[in-house]
C-alpha cells in the first residue's frame, strides 16, 4: 500500500493491524482519482471512515490543501498519524478519533466546509445514503463540492439522489464507486 501520485507519491503507508480494515486497493484508488480530475488546485478534503487515511492523503499529495480524517477506531488513528507523519506535512492534516455521524455535527457546527468528502464505509455498516443527505442538511459539502464513496455491490443507489448530480458510476470486483457532484438545488 502506498501514495500513487503527487507531491507523496511512492511512500510507502502502513495498515491497520488486525482485519477490521479493508484498505483501497493502488489500482482502485488510482482509477478513483483519475475519474476525480486526477490532480486538485487547493481545497479541503474530508476523509470518513479514513482506516489508514490513504484516501485523504492521496488528495493532498495531488493538490489538495488540507485534509481531516476521521476513524472511531483507536488502531486506525494510530497508523493514520504514522502515514500522515510519513508524508512530513503533518500541518496539512487533522485527526479526528470519532464516529463519522459526530464528525459530521462536530465539523459542522465549526463552520467547515470541503470540496471533496471520501467515505469508504465498512460494507456491513453502510449508511450512505443518511451521510449523503446530512453533508447537505449540515451545509458540509462547499458549492460545487463532490463526494466519492466506495461500497459494496450490496448497495443500490437510486437513479437520482436529491441535491446531488451523478459524474461517475463504476464496479471494481466487489466493490463500486460512485462519485457525486453537489447540485444546484442543494
Amino acid at each position: 500500500m502506498r501514495i500513487i501520485s503527487g507531491d507523496f507519491g511512492g511512500r510507502k503507508l502502513v495498515a491497520v493491524s488486525g482485519n477490521n480494515t479493508r484498505p483501497t486497493a493502488d489500482k482502485v484508488k488510482g482509477s478513483m482519482f483519475n475519474m476525480l480530475g486526477q490532480f486538485f488546485a487547493g481545497g479541503s478534503a474530508l476523509d470518513l471512515y479514513a482506516g489508514t487515511g490513504a484516501l485523504g492523503i492521496e488528495a493532498v499529495s495531488r493538490g489538495m490543501a488540507h485534509a481531516t480524517l476521521v476513524d472511531k477506531a483507536y488502531p486506525a488513528i494510530q497508523a493514520i498519524k504514522q502515514n500522515v507523519a510519513a508524508t512530513k506535512a503533518e500541518d496539512r492534516f487533522t485527526v479526528l478519533k470519532m464516529p463519522v455521524d459526530k464528525a459530521i455535527k462536530t465539523l459542522a457546527e465549526a463552520g467547515q466546509q470541503f470540496d471533496l468528502i471520501l467515505a469508504d464505509p465498512p460494507y456491513a455498516k453502510q449508511e450512505v445514503m443518511d451521510q449523503l443527505a446530512a453533508f447537505l442538511a449540515e451545509d458540509l459539502l462547499a458549492p460545487d463540492g463532490r463526494v466519492l464513496l466506495e461500497t459494496g455491490l450490496d448497495v443500490d443507489y437510486p437513479e437520482t439522489i436529491p441535491g446531488y448530480t451523478k459524474l461517475r458510476h463504476q464496479t471494481y470486483g466487489v466493490a463500486q464507486v460512485l462519485i457525486l457532484q453537489r447540485g444546484d438545488e442543494a
